[in-house]
């Protein structure tokens, strides 16, 4: 038999362990509010995926500030000095631990991942979308599929690529915008810079969909949050169309989404089923030390 005295403790411990948990997310909260120049209480887009929210320190996407979301297999990384491992031989960049480059370029079906990725979170917002890009190679209706009515769209085509920071710049000073996007091979420092701050003088969200054309890591960023969405073998087919499976016979895609840079959290990798008509993301797993995706339960979607 335990002592009440015992228990009495045990419970004291889990209590204060709670409220300190508690207390550091509600703290980093706040540093990354502070560093990326917002106030604490600056509104966020939840991903209504518990893993993903959870992890995040404002319970979502801020709103307001950019957003780095690579479309592709280079890995994204913070720091320049990468570090070669004994056993593998692989690079491994110090500060981003768990992270491989597996070299080359990413796929059409990454790219393609990538952007139905960003048109559903995009989806969930009110308003206007300006998207800024140098080749007219997006399929609309894989983006209505995605929640985003392409009549929403403001397509802004430039001949460079030099020209798309330039549009989003301009863009993203108009407040009665609801996000501005661009798609670029790569983004510096000055550049991602230049487009937080006007990202917060305004309020409109910006997004930068990075398209690498060769194996590269990525430069410093000042974006609030770097992703890197990847696709992942699907769910077995579902034997009648739904609202779920809009197509009998095809399993509902599935994605790799990695969480490479976050003021206030960890970088963490997640598996997700692909966008419903809503733009609204299916059941999210957390993956642990490089875990292989789990099987996951259909959405209730």
């Amino acid at each position: 038999m335990i002592p009440i005295s015992m228990v009495g403790a045990q419970h004291d411990k889990e209590s204060g362990a709670g409220w300190r948990a508690t207390v550091l997310k509600e703290l980093r909260r706040e540093v990354g509010a502070l560093e990326a120049g917002a106030r604490p209480d600056a509104p966020a887009l939840a991903f209504e995926a518990e893993a993903i929210d959870s992890h995040l320190p404002e319970g979502g996407l801020r709103l307001g500030a950019l957003h780095e979301i690579w479309g592709g297999r280079a890995v994204p990384i913070d720091r320049q000095e990468p570090e070669r491992t004994k056993k593998t031989g692989t690079t491994r960049t110090s500060g981003m631990s768990g992270f491989e480059n597996p070299g080359g370029n990413g796929g059409a079906e990454d790219i393609a991942a990538a952007t139905l990725f960003l048109a559903g979170l995009l989806a969930r917002l009110s308003g206007p979308v300006l998207w800024c890009l140098k080749a007219r190679d997006l399929f609309t209706p894989s983006l209505a599929a995605a929640g985003l009515d392409p009549d929403r769209v403001i397509y802004a085509e430039t001949w460079h690529e030099r020209d798309v920071l330039a549009a989003m710049e301009e863009g993203l000073q108009h407040p009665g915008l609801a996000a501005v996007v661009g798609e670029v091979a790569r983004l510096g420092l000055t550049a991602s810079r230049r487009l937080q701050l006007a990202a917060e003088s305004e309020g409109v969200t910006a997004f930068t969909l990075l398209r690498p054309h060769r194996q590269t890591g990525a430069e410093p960023t000042a974006a609030a949050t770097r992703w890197r969405i990847r696709s992942a073998p699907s769910l077995p087919p579902m034997p009648s169309s739904s609202a779920a499976n809009p197509v009998a016979g095809i399993g509902r895609g599935r994605w790799r989404v990695d969480l490479m840079r976050c003021r206030g959290a960890d970088p963490a990798s997640f598996i997700t089923e692909a966008c419903d008509g809503t733009g609204r993301l299916g059941v999210s797993a957390l993956l642990r030390d490089g875990a292989d995706a789990p099987h996951l339960d259909r959405s209730a979607a």
